[in-house]
């Protein structure tokens, strides 16, 4: 037997696919840790995975737990690469998906045209049988048309099926059932039911998560499957773990038969990396940030819990509706702001950064790839806040004269220099990544002075000081291992699902009374599809939600529970704790009756958590990390000669002031004058931003 436990988990992003090796002697109890980066290669983004685990030097036989986490799902939906898709409903309800919901986002535009559903009219068919909003059966289940449908569904070449009956919610018999007989009459065709998502009303968001489920369903379970026996063909013999939007992770069995539940498998692993980082170092309130190369996403961790929730779109924006995916998804904002968005002046002379990216093919200009238009990194690059000489650990050779003629291109349109333009690219790039922070924190009623920014991904170190100082951030961490990051977050996940009953009652003694009996069954629940999948039922863990909203609202917010169990005695310290919630986010309450609208339970297990080990500090000089020095613009700062350290040299207890610039081979680290920064026992960098 292997004295060694080896650890991996690779995350599959826009432009590179990640990967970090945690290798354990289980002996000595001694850890080291290697990552890797490697392009994505679409459309088969199962070679990038196995390619970045050969640049990593890791004998997939030797490996004990993997985990994985992959934008395959959203690409799918947003490149239109899934299945044809038929949709089962119930009689008079085949047009609810094309309805959709009245509160379109360009409410003026007198020509607005609604997305179109992702299955047509003619491939949406109806079944009676009637479920009321309590589950009662008011009219019977007739099977006697589907042999027909499936057929007409046969010549259509359809090959995925959603069923979604009104109100299966409060009781799924009818799906069952009718799952049970698509199943027995066609067996080589996909299925999904929208009760085996979510068992949340609101019939048009369940609807469309079921089709759209439906429609990656085939795509996603290829894909994992030629992962799984490329993995199995590099001599990988044990279980492998796929990261889940909710910031757990699961079996890659049960991810296969819902996929539409990674739909953001990658933002999720990273920002459940920040609250365990946050947990280590003792700042539970973070503010947490990713930039990579095609997107900057964001999230706020409120006394280490990541918030999840279910009103998830996808394609929202000011002119569209979107698609609703109501799944567990970690709370976050995402805007198309990375190292490779390009810069584009439009026709009214005004300087914009994203949402276009270069992507890694051809890239940012200075790649030398054949990318002609300038991105924030080749700004980034002309301003020496990148290294032109260690561009990528100095695995690119940068391309300076692309560069020059990408920036003096943008500088021309606008009238001015170089060096201005290049200026001006990165302080629109940090005004729309502050302008996303702000959305997931003052929007809801948080103060950003509040938290600590733990800024990761590719990007995140470059521009992490320059938004917290916009902000009034104190405090920026830049967790070792930033540029994979979000594989290291997979290490720290539990095995995790999270279920979501809708049981609408008064906050009353009867009420907490209905609502305990619904915990207890729905634990119950959980406990035996762990125990289904070996996990011993004695180590699930339980974290309990309650959905409330005052009387006759629409909407509902989230309270976190207290262990134990639901009595009459703990009504009005729940309800004082809804109103306090409620306050914090709409500013304000009302003196009316709270009603409880459904519940939110969290099930976990852990399936070999990573334990970190923290290195006492050593000696405050950080001269032996030093390299050299250069002059580095810093927008708005000006210009400065910077003191280069060298990442990979910098020790516990290291302490230095800036400007300063810190690189290492995945990530260069920019901090501003007056910035304060030390390392600590876990080799993250702490900047205390100046005042």
């Amino acid at each position: 037997m292997s004295s060694k436990s080896i650890r991996v988990a690779t995350d599959v992003g826009g432009t590179f696919t990640d990967l970090v090796c945690f290798e354990t002697d289980l002996e000595t109890g001694q850890s080291s840790v290697r990552t890797a980066k490697s392009d994505t290669t679409p459309p088969d983004f199962e070679k990038g995975v196995l390619n970045v685990l050969k640049k990593g030097d890791v004998d997939s036989s030797t490996v004990n737990f993997l985990a994985h986490g992959t934008t395959v799902v959203i690409n799918a939906l947003t490149e239109r690469k899934g299945v044809r898709v038929g949709l089962i409903t119930t009689e008079g309800f085949r047009d609810t998906l094309e309805i959709a919901r009245g509160n379109r986002p360009d409410f003026f535009n007198l020509h607005y045209q609604k997305p179109e559903p992702f299955v047509p009219r003619y491939l949406r068919r109806e079944l009676p049988g009637r479920m009321t909003y309590r589950g009662e059966e008011r009219a019977p289940l007739d099977l006697a048309g589907l042999p027909a449908i499936l057929d007409d569904f046969r010549k259509e070449s359809v090959e995925a099926i959603a069923v979604c009956f009104l109100h299966s919610y409060a009781n799924p018999a009818h799906e069952k059932a009718a799952v049970e007989e698509i199943q027995r009459l066609w067996p080589e065709t996909a299925v999904v039911a929208s009760h085996q998502i979510t068992r949340e009303w609101r019939e048009y968001e369940r609807t469309n998560t079921a089709v759209l489920s439906a429609y990656v369903q085939p795509v996603a379970e290829r894909y994992l499957q030629r992962l799984s026996d490329g993995l199995k063909g590099d001599g990988y013999r044990g279980s492998m773990y796929v990261m889940q939007s909710n910031c757990g992770v699961d079996s890659l069995e049960a991810v296969s038969r819902i996929p539409i539940t990674m739909v953001e498998s990658g933002p999720a692993s990273g920002f459940w990396g920040a609250a365990e980082l946050g947990k280590l170092i003792g700042e539970p309130n973070v503010l947490a940030l990713d930039i990579g190369g095609t997107t900057a996403k964001c999230s706020l961790i409120e006394n280490g819990q990541v918030k999840i929730m279910t009103d998830y779109w996808i394609e929202r924006d000011r002119t569209s509706a979107g698609y609703p995916i109501m799944v567990p998804v970690v709370d976050l904002v995402e805007i198309g702001n990375g190292g490779g968005s390009i810069a584009w002046v439009d026709d009214f002379g005004k300087l914009h950064v994203g949402p276009q990216s270069a992507g890694a093919v051809p890239g940012p200009a200075a790649y030398g790839k054949g990318g002609t238009e300038a991105t924030a990194t080749d700004a980034n690059i002309w301003l020496g806040r990148i290294n032109a000489d260690y561009f990528c650990g100095g695995e690119v050779e940068t391309d300076m004269d692309a560069t020059r003629s990408a920036i003096e291109a943008v500088g021309e349109k606008l009238g001015t220099d170089a060096d201005e333009a290049a200026r001006g690219i990165v302080r629109i790039a940090n005004n729309n990544m502050v302008n996303a922070l702000k959305l997931v924190s003052l929007n809801r009623g948080f103060d950003p002075r509040d938290f600590t920014l733990v800024a990761f991904g590719g990007g995140g170190g470059m521009h992490a000081a320059a938004l917290a100082h916009e902000l009034g951030v104190k405090k920026v961490v830049i967790p070792a291992g930033a540029p994979v990051f979000s594989a290291w977050g997979m290490m720290m996940s539990d095995l995790r699902r999270d279920y979501f009953v809708t049981r609408l009652v008064d906050l009353n003694a009867d009420g907490v009374g209905q609502l305990e009996a619904v915990f207890a069954e729905t634990e119950a629940l959980a406990r035996d599809q762990f125990a289904a999948e070996h996990v011993d039922p004695a180590k699930v863990k339980f974290l309990r939600f309650g959905k409330f909203r005052y009387q006759n609202q629409e909407h509902t917010t989230e309270v976190l529970l207290e262990a134990g169990e639901l009595t009459p005695e703990r009504v009005a310290a729940i309800e004082a704790d809804f109103h306090e919630t409620y306050e914090r986010e709409y500013t304000y309450r009302l003196d009316a009756p709270v009603e409880v609208v459904g519940i939110h339970l969290v099930a976990s297990a852990e399936v070999g958590k990573l334990t970190m080990t923290r290195e006492e500090l050593g000696e405050a000089d950080a001269t032996s990390a030093q390299k050299a020095t250069r002059k580095v613009d810093f927008a708005l700062e000006g210009v400065h000669d910077a003191a280069i350290y060298n990442g990979d040299l910098l020790r516990p207890g290291m302490a230095f002031d800036g400007p300063a610039v810190v690189e290492d081979s995945g990530t260069t680290i920019v901090v501003h004058p007056g910035d304060k920064v030390t390392c600590d026992g876990y080799g993250n960098i702490h900047i205390e931003i100046r005042t």
